[in-house]
């Protein structure tokens, strides 16, 4: 018999924090419990409702928080394929996080709203996200997305960072997370092509990330780090990507001695390009201090796989509406109605996103709660006191200013 494989026995106290979509002071929680427990939160690239539903569903049968994320390209989807407007990238995006807020609660799981990579070309997309963001607070008291990725690795690392701590000024006043990039993931992704850049880029020094560290920390404490440690975009055969994960550790160390502090992993990292990494190499990026995992060339392909799998099976009760091996005269109807052969690739969606869920340790982590039938909210979109939301905005100002003077 195989021993026990601890990822999957090893029980965690599930993080203080309701279910449903989380921002601000709850994201920070649930990311801190995920650090401090040696979990990762898969985040999984959506482009449809089926595809955000089945991760939410991956998330709830398998008693995980999870994250869902759109990129540029995936907004343009969420928008109509046929949809032209330069703002339908940051449309698409919005439609998607309202579908999330509004059917997240009847999962009993945190769902964290994620904008994917962003490179500077994209920077009117992550505008417009953020006036989105702006006015979606201004009425309800917290933003619309928990958090945004800025992808500057292909810019000089000092204007990287410099348009990171830009926008991260904007953020900290609705408390939302910063996640950002500093060294290149190899392979491509929405467009932004780095299949033959040179090796060496492909590893983020310690002093790279430090140098992130110091000029976010001095506006916020909400954000994250996506240090290169040889990732790939794609999809690749275990083996053939030389993952080097153990410089994380490095990189904690390098922030622990500049901090003096007593902590062991002091910075919140991501990992990209997971595809083709050993269980082992996951393993170890999380250990140190990977909190965060993004997810999309494995699970659009089990939703294919799902698809591909029925109409092998039901092939001949496809080929017309009427007709199949049961009778010439017999409907197909219950056959190619597409809430049918969707929902088969949902299913293989669910379980591949438990595949994720399980080698980032994050199964059981937390207890999906589930609501009673009938009492969930049919909508959630009651706006919020507008003096309470003057007072907590004016708060948030203070305590941003103190953080900068150091208090």
């Amino acid at each position: 018999a195989h021993a026990p494989d601890p990822r999957t026995t090893t029980m965690v106290t599930a993080c203080d924090v309701p279910p449903g979509v989380v921002t601000g002071d709850n994201l920070l929680k649930l990311l801190k419990h995920a650090k401090d427990n040696g979990y990762a939160i898969p985040a999984f690239n959506c482009t449809t409702t089926s595809t955000c539903n089945a991760v939410m569903e991956a998330g709830k049968k398998y008693n995980s928080p999870v994250m869902i994320q759109v990129s540029n390209g995936g907004g343009s989807y969420f928008a109509g394929k046929s949809t032209k407007d330069p703002n339908a990238a940051a449309a698409g995006a919005v439609s998607m996080a309202l579908h999330v807020r509004q059917m997240a609660p009847y999962y009993g799981i945190p769902v964290v709203l994620h904008s994917d990579h962003c490179a500077k070309k994209l920077l009117p997309w992550f505008d417009g996200m953020l006036e989105a963001d702006e006015a979606y607070f201004k009425q309800y008291g917290e933003p619309l997305y928990s958090s945004h990725m800025l992808d500057l690795s292909e810019e000089p690392d000092e204007e990287n960072i410099a348009i990171c701590v830009k926008y991260f000024e904007r953020l900290v006043k609705m408390k939302i997370w910063l996640e950002m990039e500093i060294g290149i993931t190899g392979g491509e992704e929405d467009g932004v092509n780095n299949e033959d850049v040179d090796p060496e880029k492909l590893y983020t020094t310690p002093e790279q990330v430090w140098s992130v560290y110091e000029a976010l920390s001095k506006i916020g404490d909400m954000f994250s780090i996506a240090a290169a440690f040889g990732n790939v975009h794609g999809v690749y055969k275990p083996g053939n990507v030389t993952l080097q994960p153990e410089r994380l550790g490095k990189h904690q160390a390098f922030a622990k001695e500049k901090l003096g502090t007593d902590e062991e992993k002091p910075i919140f990292l991501v990992m990209h390009g997971g595809s083709g990494s050993t269980d082992e190499e996951i393993a170890t990026a999380v250990k140190n201090g990977v909190v965060k995992m993004n997810i999309d060339t494995d699970t659009q392909w089990a939703y294919w796989d799902g698809l591909r799998a029925f109409e092998a099976d039901k092939h001949d009760y496809l080929q017309g509406q009427i007709g199949n091996p049961t009778g010439a005269d017999k409907p197909n109807k219950k056959f190619y109605d597409p809430r049918v052969w969707l929902r088969k690739a949902e299913e293989s969606m669910v379980e591949r996103c438990e595949v994720s869920i399980e080698k980032l340790s994050a199964k059981d982590s937390y207890p999906a709660k589930v609501p009673e039938a009938g009492t969930a909210p049919i909508y959630n979109f009651k706006p919020v006191n507008p003096v309470a939301t003057a007072a907590t905005q004016g708060m948030n100002a203070i305590k941003g200013a103190m953080h900068k003077v150091g208090l």
